[in-house]
């Protein structure tokens, strides 16, 4: 009996010891690079937003998030490199509506986006805008809307890659509007929007973070964006729901890390992300690139992924668009 009490207290002792050894070890996180999947190619909103908290992540935490662009499969592709990857928090995930969508739209994903990640930090949520090249004539929504009823299938519309909210909300516009464009995938915002500057396809719903520029320089013009109400970057741009009741699209970005991450490392970078975006000047750049800080724990950023989930699936289904094997 004696000996098989002092077992079990060598036993329990060991595991506390592990235990205090995991804690110091996420105390002193990080102690080397983290690596930053972006889904999609260079240049686009995701892109643009990793860059941006990525650098004042660095500043703070003394080790570099090193940007890592993993395009394809409509961000499927750097989901799953994260989700299966070390639970160190050294391997983090740019989220982005792609990851909400995918989870309905792809037949045969390897994994449950809701279920098989660690929510670390909500960033922002910005309107998509509703962009056309010069060439396009029409310059109001009604006037395009009437110019894609004559000409069925005519327009050429580019994403940043099927099922990502540049496809969808370009979907539902079709099936509320009730007009037939052609769906141009490409593998992330930034070639789409080469595309477009070059005249190659004429449409876009491209998240505000990525166009902006283009629109404010004359380059291409916004007809308008797609939250319920107009964005403050673009007050003279309506807001689709204007010619088309009930319209509403937005795009909500953030970070999360594998499953099973220890929770003080999540804790320690959700504190972190969160004072960067209580900073005066990355809270100007985030309104400059078109939408406000969404700030908070990293259980509230878990309930977000759920509801924009189900949001997604809604919309999938309304506008019957089919599954992609």
């Amino acid at each position: 009996m004696v000996l098989r009490r002092t077992a079990i207290f060598l036993i329990a002792t060991g595991i506390l010891a592990i235990a205090s050894i995991g804690g110091a070890a996420a105390l002193d996180y990080p102690t080397r690079p983290v690596r930053w999947v972006v889904g999609f190619a260079p240049g686009g909103a995701n892109d643009i937003l990793a860059r941006l908290i990525g650098a004042r992540l660095s500043e703070r935490l003394g080790q570099p998030f090193v940007i890592e662009n993993k395009p394809g499969a409509g961000g499927n592709i750097g989901a799953e490199s994260v989700i299966n990857a070390e639970p160190d928090g050294y391997t983090v995930l740019l989220v982005n509506p792609s990851n909400f969508i995918n989870t309905s739209l792809y037949a045969n994903l390897k994994f449950y986006f809701p279920r098989d990640v660690a929510p670390v930090a909500s960033f922002i949520r910005v309107p998509n805008v509703m962009t056309v090249g010069k060439a396009v004539e029409a310059k109001t929504l009604p006037e395009f809307i009437a110019y894609a009823k004559a000409n069925p299938g005519k327009v050429n519309m580019a994403s940043a890659g099927t099922g990502t909210s540049t496809h969808l909300s370009g979907e539902l516009f079709m099936v509320m509007a009730d007009v037939k464009m052609q769906h141009v995938p490409y593998r992330g915002a930034g070639p789409a929007v080469s595309d477009m500057l070059g005249g190659q396809v004429q449409l876009i719903f491209d998240s505000m973070p990525s166009i902006i520029p283009h629109i404010r320089s004359g380059a291409l013009r916004a007809l308008a964006v797609t939250t319920a109400a107009r964005s403050s970057q673009l007050p003279d741009v309506p807001a689709i729901a204007e010619a088309v009741p009930g319209y509403e699209a937005s795009a909500l970005f953030g970070m999360a890390a594998p499953k099973n991450t220890p929770k003080e490392i999540i804790d320690r970078l959700n504190r972190e992300i969160n004072a960067v975006l209580a900073d005066p000047d990355t809270q100007k750049r985030l309104v400059e690139l078109g939408g406000d800080p969404v700030i908070g724990p990293p259980e509230a950023f878990g309930a977000l992924i759920s509801a924009e989930t189900e949001k997604w699936k809604r919309v999938i289904e309304g506008a019957g668009i089919a599954k992609v094997e």
